[in-house]
C-alpha cells in the first residue's frame, strides 16, 4: 500500500509536468535580435522571415542531425535599451524537420514586441547570459547570437559583458547588418564576439539577412572544437 506522503509526492511530481532538465542538446543557442529605433517594422519582419527560412533549409536539419545528440535548444529575444529585453519565443528543443517547421511557423506569425529605443548590446549579452543560466536543457555548448544594424550606444560596456560571458565558457557570435554602418562588422569583431570558435557573418542589408543567418546557424551548430 502507498502511504500518504508517497502519494502526495507522486501527485506533486505529476502536477509539475515532465522535467526537461535531463534532456540533452548539442548546443543551447540564444538568438538576440536588435529591435531598436534604427530597425524599421519592415526590416524587423525581414529578419523574422529570414529566421523562418533558415529553419526550413535542409542544411540546418542536416547540421542538427549530425550532432552527437541531434538536438539544439533555442531561445529568441528582442533588445533595445539597457532594460528593454523581451523574450519572443521561449526555450524550445529542436530535434528534427517537424520541430524546425513548427518553429518556422511560430517565427512567421510572432509579433514585434519591442519597438524603438537605443542599442544596448552589452546589456543584451548579459540578458542572453542569464537566459543560458536558466536553460532547461543540458547543453554541450552555450552560444549567444547577436544580430543588429548598429554599434552599442547605451548601457553597459560591451567588452565587460563579453568578458563575463566568455569567462564562463559562453561563445558570442555576431551578425552585423551593414546598411546603416558599413564598418559594423569590424566593430562586432573588435567588441562583440568572443569565446571558443567565435565568428562574425555580416549581411550587406536586410535583404541579404536570410542567406547570412542560415549560413551562421549552420556554422555554429556544426562547430567542432
Amino acid at each position: 500500500m502507498i502511504d500518504r506522503r508517497t502519494f502526495i509526492a507522486s501527485a506533486a511530481a505529476l502536477a509539475a509536468g515532465p522535467s526537461f532538465a535531463a534532456e540533452a542538446v548539442d548546443v543551447a543557442l540564444v538568438l538576440a535580435v536588435d529591435s531598436s529605433t534604427s530597425v524599421s517594422m519592415d526590416e524587423f519582419y525581414l529578419q523574422m522571415e529570414g529566421y523562418a527560412a533558415a529553419m526550413r533549409h535542409p542544411a540546418l536539419a542536416e547540421a542538427i542531425g549530425a550532432g552527437r545528440i541531434g538536438a539544439v535548444g533555442v531561445l529568441f529575444f528582442e533588445f533595445a535599451d539597457a532594460k528593454t529585453h523581451v523574450v519572443n519565443l521561449e526555450w524550445r528543443r529542436l530535434a528534427g524537420v517537424a520541430d524546425l517547421e513548427a518553429y518556422a511557423k511560430e517565427l512567421e506569425i510572432a509579433p514585434r514586441l519591442v519597438v524603438g529605443g537605443t542599442t544596448a548590446i552589452g546589456d543584451a549579452i548579459d540578458f542572453g547570459h542569464a537566459a543560458l543560466d536558466d536553460c532547461p536543457y543540458a547543453a554541450g555548448r552555450r552560444v549567444i547570437d547577436v544580430s543588429g544594424d548598429g554599434a552599442s550606444n547605451a548601457g553597459r560596456a560591451v567588452g565587460a559583458a563579453r568578458a563575463d560571458a566568455v569567462g564562463l565558457g559562453i561563445t558570442i557570435n555576431g551578425l552585423p547588418i551593414l546598411n546603416e554602418e558599413p564598418d559594423l562588422d569590424a566593430y562586432y569583431r573588435a567588441f562583440v564576439i568572443g569565446g571558443t570558435g567565435a565568428f562574425c557573418v555580416p549581411a550587406r542589408d536586410y535583404l541579404d539577412f536570410r542567406e547570412a543567418i542560415r549560413d551562421k546557424l549552420v556554422r555554429e551548430i556544426r562547430f567542432v572544437a
